[in-house]
């Protein structure tokens, strides 16, 4: 139905939701991870209908993520907004696949959400997922989780507090404890006021099928907390947490791994949470792998859901629905639903029914949203929005695509030296934390298509191009066009799993100085390969791969981000050939799947 929203709304890797709404604005920011620019911004009017919009972190002076590991780099952003200020903490981690984690936390800030935003603020360190605070009487906290790298730790899960000074621009005071569990592990803490209650909403028990999301309150803002413990909230053995929304306990429905929320408050006063949730493939993990044997595989990523939520009369929050279980469809806000005729529509466009609405408000406040609906028309006109063929004839690449640690500046590609194409020039091979020419857009369901056309005219082995389907650095399937001494110029198909590499075709021969359309199609965890040179028809190259390996599960260093598309060009003699490519297309596959 119109009026009710169906989750996913951030479809394919986007953990970790942080919203706000300003006026009539929502906007929610997620996690980026080793991906370039840094944080998503999505931004939608009526919660159904999201936009991606200008990245914040957006400068080498305000994010170098060069060297980082898979899943490592921007970590659980938290977006705020407070007396005309747009406040943005976030984690950088450089270290974490080892006992003593460098998790290094900062704050921009923004007097418009479109930028441009600040350099960072060093903030305190103690570990990941900061939130920012803003409490009523002016003042300013950032609540964390505490990382801890001693054998045993002393406590399964600690968050700490302390003050922040907007004057300053530095933390002050003490740093206090404000949770500490033997056996429940909380992270992504946010804190709330609402009447006499401060709040903590934090994620527990980790990141995958057992998370969940739970709810304490206390009377001070350094606690001591209470726990929300319900009836409602089923659980097996006596160190599960009381989780307000989880997906733990039913590996049937659509939204698994559902925890991380953050909330907020309509015009009308209904609440909502968003949540990262993940949908898995038919794939697992092998009886013996190292990590996660027999696990679902999540190809996907972690996605972000929306849930209705509703407060008790004793002042706890639960989900509107009931029960603890996330839905697959929640209803819109107040004002917004078909039902009273005033469905939004996202992106500066409304309905008709929505501008009579608008036209009956006076204030100047209005006034000055209406002024912003029309900038963010024409913002969104000169830099265009949605993407599923790309023909490459603009100047600035569409907002959709990422790089690996670092902008695409005129060193690794061009829009420019020939229009109507994307001329890219090759660098550092695949396995390169540092200077790799890639852009990619996510995997958003599981049955998809991607195709590209390219020119490239390689003169040595070591110089690759074309379409790739990739995890991280170590896990990737790719598609590419080299020359081999006695194939001459010719394609094959390589695959990297976990550092181990194999080809899964022989070197085919291919014509001089003709084009080489590329191209994939995934139906649930297999992927087929295409290729065709200059006029002739597709035809298939290498096996349909299980392409499973591909996810969060099976990844053996980063397992936080998700599948992407990609085009790229390795040069390894350090010359930059370059290659042209036409056109790059992804598309979702009509099917009946979920």
């Amino acid at each position: 139905m119109n009026d009710q929203i169906q989750n996913p709304i951030l479809r394919g890797f986007h953990p970790d939701p942080s919203i706000i709404r300003v006026e009539d604005d929502y906007y929610i920011a997620t996690s980026t991870f080793e991906w370039w620019p840094g944080v998503r911004l999505h931004h939608s009017r009526d919660l159904k209908h999201w936009e991606l919009i200008e990245y914040p972190l957006n400068r080498i002076s305000q994010l170098d993520l060069r060297g980082v590991g898979p899943s490592q780099g921007v970590w659980a952003p938290c977006l705020t907004y407070d007396q005309g200020t747009f406040y943005l903490v976030y984690t950088i981690v450089k270290a974490f696949y080892c006992n003593m984690y460098d998790t290094e936390n900062y704050l921009v800030t923004a007097k418009n959400i479109h930028g441009p935003w600040s350099d960072p603020i060093a903030l305190n360190n103690f570990g990941f997922d900061p939130s920012l605070f803003h409490d009523q009487d002016g003042r300013k906290y950032m609540v964390s989780m505490v990382t801890d790298h001693r054998v045993p730790k002393k406590y399964a899960g600690r968050l700490v507090l302390q003050e922040y000074d907007p004057v300053k621009k530095a933390m002050t005071g003490p740093v206090k404890d404000i949770y500490q569990a033997d056996k429940i592990f909380l992270e992504g803490p946010h804190i709330f006021r609402r009447k006499d209650w401060y709040y903590l909403f934090a994620a527990d028990t980790g990141t995958g099928e057992a998370h969940g999301q739970t709810i304490l309150r206390s009377k001070d803002v350094w606690g001591p907390y209470e726990m929300f413990r319900a009836d409602f909230m089923y659980r097996q053995e006596e160190g599960e947490a009381y989780s307000i929304l989880t997906s733990r306990h039913h590996e049937d429905i659509l939204l698994q791994k559902s925890g991380h929320c953050d909330l907020v408050e309509t015009r009308e006063g209904e609440w909502y949470a968003v949540h990262l949730c993940g949908r898995p493939s038919g794939d697992r993990n092998p009886g013996d792998a190292g990590r996660f044997p027999r696990s679902r595989r999540y190809m996907l990523g972690r996605e972000t859901a929306i849930q209705k939520m509703r407060w008790t009369e004793d002042d706890w929050l639960v989900l509107d629905a009931g029960g603890n279980t996330p839905q697959d469809q929640v209803e819109m806000p107040k004002g917004l639903r078909t039902d009273t005729g005033k469905e939004g529509k996202t992106g500066g466009k409304e309905t008709d029914a929505g501008k009579e609405s608008f036209a009956e408000k006076s204030s100047a406040a209005d006034r000055k949203t209406e002024d912003r609906r029309q900038a963010d028309t024409i913002r969104r006109e000169e830099r265009g929005t949605g993407l599923t063929r790309d023909d490459f004839d603009t100047s600035i690449l569409n907002p959709d695509y990422q790089s690996l640690r670092i902008p695409m500046d005129e060193q690794y590609l061009s829009l420019t030296e020939r229009p109507g194409w994307l001329r890219m020039y090759g660098r550092s091979g695949l396995s390169s934390r540092f200077s790799q020419t890639l852009i990619a857009r996510r995997m958003t369901q599981y049955y998809m298509e991607a195709s590209a056309c390219m020119e490239f005219e390689p003169e040595i082995f070591k110089q690759m191009a074309g379409l790739i389907f990739m995890y991280d650095t170590d896990n990737y399937l790719y598609l590419h066009v080299s020359r081999d001494e006695d194939a001459g110029k010719c394609i094959t198909l390589l695959k990297a799993e976990n550092k181990k590499y194999e080809y899964l075709t022989d070197y085919l021969p291919l014509r001089e100085r003709e084009a080489v359309t590329l191209k994939l199609e995934t139906e649930d965890h297999w992927v087929q390969f295409w290729y065709a040179c200059g006029t002739e028809p597709l035809k298939k190259i290498g096996p349909v791969v299980n392409a499973g390996f591909l996810s969060d599960e099976a990844c053996e260093e980063g397992w936080f981000t998700g599948a992407m598309f990609g085009i790229c060009c390795q040069d390894l003699t350090g010359f930059g050939k370059r290659a042209d490519f036409d056109y790059f297309e992804v598309r979702e596959r009509q099917t009946t799947e979920g």
